[in-house]
């Protein structure tokens, strides 16, 4: 087995909170490529990815990819995995 390291990289994220201000932010930031769902008991959002369609819950990470798409992360694995950069 040969071990890898993931390459430092500094990616743009929003944290998906239920309100008008994060939706219109989220809205700018993802395009097209996001809707807003009410069908379940909290609000989701559905976004369009290079696998298919993903749903983001309240309080999940909308991250843009090195090559600009856009895919959901929980909160706890985006903890885990990044830290804030340096502006």
């Amino acid at each position: 087995m040969t071990k890898y390291r993931k390459k430092p990289v500094v990616i743009d994220a929003i944290q998906f909170n239920d309100t008008a201000e994060c939706l219109a932010e989220l809205s700018e930031f993802v395009g097209e490529k996001i809707k807003v769902s009410y069908k379940h008991p909290v609000p989701c959002l559905v976004i369009e990815t290079l696998e298919g369609d993903m749903k983001a819950l309240p309080g999940d990470y909308i991250i843009k990819g090195i090559s600009g798409e856009f895919y959901p992360c929980k909160s706890d694995i985006f903890d885990k995995t990044y830290e804030l950069a340096e502006a």
